[in-house]
């Protein structure tokens, strides 16, 4: 079963107002309680907004439903701390985890909360709000983005319209963290990501009499084959492994049972590690393809680790824990492209992400919140 809820079915979940005093790992089953899919971000903007607007040490800007908190203390250097409020949309199988509202599990002595966006990322939002109200001063200035839509088209990005509207508010920093799901661990830089279709066309007849048509389908094997024989390789970036990937996401085409079909299709994504430019990229994978015409439809260029900056080497060390590749993309990206250098941090574990049965423990969104806080008021 198969169907696309909206906001208004989930209107009487979730709280008024939050509380961003209370235990963190409460603070996220409120947020996840509060539906908010790519482009129905406005009840969850609407909270954490005025949730900011309550702390009088922040400067809250916001665009559409995205918000920039600001402290301006004076610090010699300024840190950003990112997360995005939108979630993929729910699954509609009846009795199933990873919807709204969350629910608490017990299992294997840990205390489970599942629900969307338990992992992707409203645990990692969680850690950012209770930080907003938790530091009244620290090491560094701070700049909190909560932004819509990331889920979706990069064209649609929160972060990136905030990016065009507001640069002066975010170009000031000297190091960004991404809180996207990592387990706990830092993850440096993160691989590219680009869309694109090849078509192919034929001549359409009766299939009783297939010799006088042209089969778009039947033309489709080289570009099939190319895809399944082709070896994704491993590239080492400032001491990380990213791995690439290139496979057919999606393929249409047939207009009958009866019909050699005239028009056929492959949507294919290919996933390259930060050691290629956007160009160098798309060079490729025209040279793989060599003889077809790609037609584009998605270009996000990847970002190298950023783990040598000062302030990265310092995040490691309050962390304690080996440094890890990211190899989907993220909005460290967005930050790398204009000199900022950026990692991912954050509670839950990004393989649930987007699943049916996404789920973040506890300990795992206070353990966040506590090596963040260290490491922030570190002097």
């Amino acid at each position: 079963m198969t169907e696309r809820y909206t906001a208004a079915d989930f209107s009487s979940f979730g709280p008024d107002s939050l509380d961003l005093t209370k235990d963190v790992a409460d603070l996220t089953a409120d947020l996840l309680d509060i539906y908010s899919v790519s482009g129905e971000e406005k009840r969850i903007a609407d909270l954490v907004e005025a949730a900011l607007s309550s702390l009088g040490h922040l400067e809250i800007t916001r665009d559409g439903d995205s918000i920039i908190a600001r402290t301006n203390w004076g610090k010699p250097q300024r840190v950003v701390l990112a997360g995005h409020l939108d979630t993929v949309p729910l699954p509609a199988v009846e009795g199933s985890l990873g919807t709204v509202p969350s629910v608490w599990k017990e299992q294997d002595g840990a205390r489970l909360l599942y629900g969307r966006g338990a992992t992707d990322m409203k645990g990692g939002v969680a850690v950012q709000l209770a930080l907003a109200a938790l530091l009244t001063d620290a090491a560094y200035d701070i700049t909190y983005v909560f932004y819509d839509n990331e889920e979706v088209a990069s064209e649609l990005s929160g972060l990136g319209r905030l990016m065009r509207n507001h640069a002066q508010l975010l170009t000031d920093a000297d190091f960004a963290v991404l809180l996207e799901p990592t387990n706990g661990t830092i993850e440096g830089g993160c691989n590219g990501t680009m869309r694109f279709w090849i078509h192919t066309s034929g001549l359409r007849a009766h299939s009783g009499r297939a010799w006088k048509g042209e089969n778009a389908i039947h033309k489709m094997a080289d570009v099939l084959t190319r895809l399944a024989t082709y070896q994704p390789a491993t590239y080492e970036v400032e001491g990380l492994d990213f791995r690439e990937g290139l496979n057919a996401v999606q393929i249409s085409g047939g207009v009958a049972g009866n019909i050699i079909p005239d028009e056929a299709s492959v949507h294919i994504n290919y996933r390259f590690a930060p050691n290629k430019t956007l160009e160098e990229a798309v060079a490729h994978v025209e040279e793989v393809f060599s003889g077809y015409e790609l037609d584009f439809v998605d270009q996000s260029a990847a970002a190298r680790p950023g783990l040598d900056a000062p302030m990265s080497r310092s995040l490691i060390e309050s962390v304690g824990r080996e440094p890890q590749p990211k190899y989907g993309w993220t909005d460290v990206a967005r930050f790398s492209e204009i000199g900022i250098p950026a990692v991912n941090f954050g509670p839950g574990d990004a393989l649930l992400a987007h699943t049916d049965n996404e789920h973040v423990s506890d300990e795992a969104v206070r353990q966040c919140l506590r090596a963040l806080e260290n490491w922030l008021t570190a002097t």
